[in-house]
């Protein structure tokens, strides 16, 4: 019986790679057959960290750093990649949060914000989508085939009263990417989305050390403890691989049972 997973050769590249979730996506990528990895980070040494780790485990991870917000760097960026790797096949769309910087924690309520604090917000998780997506969606379909998975958030879904603007964004994404399923599905590409919840990684890291702040906020999950990387990387390595291929404009959630989706 054929691997459904084995990517076969397959060119990937996951944006915000260099810690994290997409990290680890672009580790499991490599390990289940993808021919070449091109690894995203706005900064350049996170970038080239874990392409070495792809390298030293076998596969070819292939570092470029941009600011996904920028749409010229974001196609300067992937040009350059794919002259070394081939045209893109797989694109996960995981940059997110208010930029490199800012941690999605923030208890300021909207009526008191402007819309210079609302760019970051739509910024990365809204228009990094949309530049990302337009760098290879060409190739993808003129190729008659493509896999692009968008990583959002619960907020998205359900809405988070103290993360309003980045609720917008992560349901914008998401609405962006049923569109584009409708748009793209007749030429072989298949796009959809990962709503994560509460994960330990590196951007939270000094929120989920109060102890207090984590038992109020494990109180909200069914299964009692925060997600981990591992846990987004193996749904998308599913709706990377050939075993999705029949699934496209959906959003599935990875997120401990914080909600149902209906």
């Amino acid at each position: 019986m054929p691997n459904l997973l084995d990517l076969k050769g397959r060119v990937a590249m996951v944006t915000g790679a260099g810690q994290g979730v997409g990290r680890q996506i672009s580790l499991d990528l490599a390990a289940h057959g993808a021919g070449s990895v091109i690894v995203n980070d706005y900064y350049e040494d996170r970038a080239v960290a874990v392409a070495d780790e792809i390298s030293a485990a076998g596969g070819r991870g292939v570092p470029v750093s941009f600011d996904v917000t920028d749409y010229e760097g974001v196609l300067r960026g992937v040009e350059g990649a794919v002259a070394q790797t081939g045209p893109v096949d797989i694109l996960v769309n995981n940059a997110g949060n208010a930029g490199p910087d800012h941690t999605i924690f923030d208890n300021t309520p909207f009526w008191e914000t402007s819309p210079e604090q609302w760019a970051p917000w739509l910024g990365s998780n809204f228009f990094g989508v949309l530049n990302c997506t337009r760098a290879v969606a060409r190739c993808m379909v003129e190729r008659r085939y493509g896999r692009i998975v968008t990583i959002i958030s619960d907020a998205g879904r359900v809405g988070e009263p103290n993360l309003v603007v980045y609720s917008g964004a992560k349901a914008g994404a998401a609405g962006f990417m049923r569109g584009l399923a409708k748009s793209v599905g007749r030429h072989g590409v298949t796009a959809n989305c990962i709503a994560l919840s509460a994960m330990r990684t590196p951007a939270s890291e000094a929120a989920l050390e109060d102890p207090e702040m984590v038992t109020k906020m494990l109180r909200s999950y069914v299964i009692k403890r925060f997600g981990e990387p591992s846990d987004a990387s193996a749904l998308a390595l599913f709706l990377a691989s050939d075993a999705a291929e029949w699934i496209t404009g959906q959003t599935y959630p990875v997120n401990g049972g914080y909600s149902v989706a209906v």
